[in-house]
């Protein structure tokens, strides 16, 4: 079996995947009578030539990170959760519900309350999928996906019928108190003196989704329960014979992405928003699957993932305003990272592992005398 190097397998894989992705995004604006060399310059000058680019970019990055962790915890137990849409949908309404009715004397402690109610909503609500799994043998992609819907369905009942002000037509929670605003970039900015910053969505959660990569990397690979996850999703039959509860590592891992994905709504709805609107999370979710899958389910490659991903969503909003590439062409060039780096990983990793091992058959070879 051919296998490649954890260097190849963590820079090349990659990087082969998304210059594909490059060429092929390249010919569709070619087809349309756009310059693909300026619609990169647009792209790349629209999402990190600017303060402004950046925090847009970096308000991205931040939810991609959070449900890009989600997905990575799970999988290294073998588990594929798809839910991280709903999850964070659910999170959304645990940040509403604890910062609108309970009084907070200041944004940080408002903070620690949201970001717990947030992290336990995701993870009640992925607690049914993950008993099932654990106890009924029923397939957590199918059931995360169904829970998707149901978390639209409840989230679209509770802004209609709990949250809404009594007279208000849009299904919308009413604004957060003043005390619950977190502050941005651009207001930490002012702080230290500097004023070109121009305001952005991108706010104090970015440091929080720094630190939960920190937490998650050491979660995993420095603690016994991080063992027992990774021992579990290597071998299951091998983890029970050592001992390890199949039952409790399937709930624990779900019940942490869940938590994750979840805390992605203090950024999204207690960060930018200050509310809770229908769409909160506009596919952040799905968009972790791929974050995780090209960033090889750890940390630092779901970071630089997330930041990727969060230059494509800026850059590709400020091309379709700058040029005449519609808005469907941007979702189409995103869609051929998510692909190339997704679905289609295993084409540019299987070339890859043939070439490398036919690189280390070749002195083995030139070795061997002839007769």
């Amino acid at each position: 079996m051919d296998v490649l190097p954890r260097w190849a397998e963590v820079i090349l894989v990659p990087l082969f995947s998304l210059l594909l992705a490059a060429i092929l995004s390249a010919l569709v604006i070619l087809a349309i009578g756009e310059n693909p060399w300026n619609a990169l310059k647009i792209m790349v000058n629209g999402a990190i030539g600017s303060s402004y680019g950046w925090g847009y970019t970096l308000y991205y990055t931040t939810n991609f990170i959070f449900t890009g962790l989600a997905v990575a915890v799970a999988f290294h137990a073998r588990i594929f959760n798809i839910g991280g849409e709903g999850q964070a949908l659910i999170g959304g309404l645990g940040v509403a519900f604890i910062a609108l009715y309970i009084p907070w004397p200041h944004w940080s402690l408002a903070l620690i309350g949201c970001a717990a109610g947030a992290a336990a909503f995701g993870a009640l609500f992925v607690a049914i999928p993950a008993y099932l799994q654990a106890q009924r043998g029923s397939h957590i992609v199918i059931t995360t996906i169904m829970f998707n819907f149901i978390a639209s369905g409840l989230m679209v009942y509770s802004l209609n019928n709990i949250l809404k002000p009594t007279g208000q037509m849009e299904p919308a929670s009413p604004s957060f108190p003043d005390a619950t605003h977190l502050p941005s970039l651009f207001d930490i900015a002012k702080v230290f003196g500097a004023t070109t910053f121009r305001s952005t969505p991108v706010n104090i959660t970015l440091f929080i989704a720094l630190l939960a990569c920190v937490l998650v990397w050491f979660l995993v690979w420095r603690t016994r329960l991080g063992y027992e996850i990774r021992a579990f999703g290597q071998s299951e039959s091998a983890a029970k014979y050592a001992g390890i509860d199949p039952t409790k590592i399937t709930m624990i891992a779900l019940l942490i992405s869940g938590g994750l994905a979840g805390l992605m709504a203090i950024n999204n709805v207690m960060g930018e928003a200050e509310r809770l609107v229908l769409n909160a999370t506009e596919g952040a979710g799905f968009i972790g699957i791929a974050v995780a899958l090209m960033g090889r389910n750890h940390p630092v490659g779901v970071f630089f993932a997330a930041l990727l991903f969060g230059v494509l969503y800026q850059g590709g909003q400020i091309l379709s305003q700058d040029t005449t590439v519609p808005v469907q062409i941007v979702l189409v060039i995103q869609a051929l990272v998510i692909m190339f780096t997704g679905a289609l990983d295993n084409m540019v990793r299987a070339p890859l592992a043939r070439l490398f091992f036919a690189l280390r058959s070749r002195p083995v070879a030139a070795s061997i005398p002839a007769e």
